[in-house]
């Protein structure tokens, strides 16, 4: 008597479990000695162990799809929590942008406009204490860079405690939202409950959140509120999120044409009025309302010479500098997203997925026109990676740790923004290939 070929599910299930079990406990392990890592090894053996992480991120991702829900889920959820919880009582690791969270909410606290003074100006002197003042960036001449929705933010948390942890907290709250988001679209899209672990677990969202504490968790939270209206047929509502995203950052704007139908003017109307009504309680800023945003940031992260942007930096290196390239290049990148928001809006009504793949294609195009200096900027992308986004995101998502510039290699950011950009230049290589082989 001979025994039965297992079920190749059940055969599947013996092997996904401990290899999803197994990649679980190195990522919290990971997060666990990280602070560590960086006192005793430093940068150039952190930065690449991160990116490394997320492989192993996308080894649970493969197994948990193989994985019964009942047990894959509270396994995901349970660990995930505790990645985060290792890591927000820490020093942030990897940025200081929250000291400035927290200045904003005091300075608001105090009754005074926060585009109105850099932190070193005289007149918020009383404000300044030993602990959050000296770790502001850009203290001596930027105020704040962050619009009104972040702002709200930052004042709402800083009302129940002014501390790191608190913004931190607060920011991986946020992250409850965008997990019941995916969810619900993973559900509609007949995708696995456990893919979610491809957002969980992944090393952009448990450092970026949970230990440098980015608004970025509020804005994508917003937007992928906006996303699941948008699935449920609610444009407008849908679009009014979408903005509060953008005055938390403001790239979301590179996902609205997917909310607009052609001579439907509601929803451009209702995005409209969100962000005049978003500003007007920081109206008396005047012309200074945008902040550091227009006032400085452009020319200082190299947007307005080109430096700072992977394809013009790339050409100048070739040729030399030619005045007029980032010019050309933004009206380029400017006219690309127009006609990539024309073709979706045009389309008209699309079932779930094709509108899932419609924003992920928006939000892919932008920030690879953008060129971002720090891979935080990458988070927006991370939570539609469980709903199809795919080898692209992984590249990006992954390689953007690489911005972070491990000093094994010349400080030259040409040469980190092009190790970053090579993953996804590969994938993209790889998936054209693989279409003109299908077609031969």
């Amino acid at each position: 008597m001979t025994l039965a070929a297992a079920p190749p599910s059940l055969r599947h299930e013996k092997v996904a479990l401990p290899g999803l079990a197994a990649a679980g406990c190195l990522m919290l392990a990971f997060s666990a000695f990280a602070p560590w890592i960086v006192r005793t090894h430093g940068y150039s053996v952190f930065v690449p162990l991160l990116a490394a992480s997320g492989l192993v991120t996308i080894f649970a991702t493969q197994c948990a799809a193989k994985v019964p829900v009942r047990i894959g889920l509270p396994a995901i959820f349970v660990l995930a929590l505790a990645m985060r919880l290792l890591l927000v009582g820490e020093e942030p690791l990897l940025s200081t942008d929250l000291y400035r969270y927290i200045w904003d909410g005091r300075v608001q606290a105090a009754g005074i406009n926060p585009y109105r003074h850099v932190p070193a100006d005289p007149a918020l002197a009383a404000l300044r204490d030993a602990v959050i003042y000296p770790r502001i960036n850009r203290a001596d001449y930027a105020v704040t860079a962050y619009p009104p929705v972040a702002q709200a933010f930052y004042f709402i948390v800083g009302r129940i405690a002014e501390s790191t942890v608190a913004i931190r907290l607060a920011m991986v709250a946020c992250e409850a939202v965008i997990v019941a988001v995916v969810l619900d679209l993973l559900r509609r899209l007949d995708l696995p409950a456990t893919a979610v672990v491809a957002y969980a677990w992944h090393p952009l969202a448990v450092f970026e959140i949970a230990n440098n504490g980015h608004v970025e968790a509020l804005m994508v939270a917003l937007l992928m509120a906006g996303v699941w209206l948008l699935v449920r047929s609610r444009a407008v509502a849908g679009a009014i999120l979408v903005a509060l995203a953008a005055l938390a950052k403001p790239y979301a704007v590179l996902v609205l044409p997917a909310f607009w139908r052609p001579w439907d003017w509601r929803a451009p109307l209702a995005v409209i009025a969100t962000i005049a009504l978003c500003y007007l309680p920081y109206a008396s800023a005047g012309s200074n309302v945008l902040g550091f945003l227009a006032s400085g940031y452009i020319s200082e992260e190299g947007i307005s010479s080109g430096d700072g942007i992977w394809l013009t930096a790339l050409i100048q290196a070739v040729t030399g500098k030619l005045p007029s390239l980032a010019a050309i290049y933004a009206v380029a990148a400017a006219v690309i997203m127009l006609w990539l928001g024309l073709r979706i809006s045009f389309r008209g009504s699309e079932p779930p997925r094709e509108i899932v793949a419609n924003v992920v294609l928006l939000l892919t195009a932008g920030l690879f026109l953008m060129s971002p200096n720090y891979p935080w900027y990458f988070l927006a992308l991370v939570p539609f990676i469980p709903l199809g986004a795919g080898a692209p995101a992984w590249a990006l998502t992954i390689g953007a740790f690489l911005l972070y510039r491990p000093l094994v290699l010349p400080h030259n950011d040409l040469v980190w923004k092009s190790l970053a950009t090579l993953p996804f230049l590969i994938v993209l290589a790889a998936m054209a290939w693989q279409r003109l082989s299908r077609r031969a």
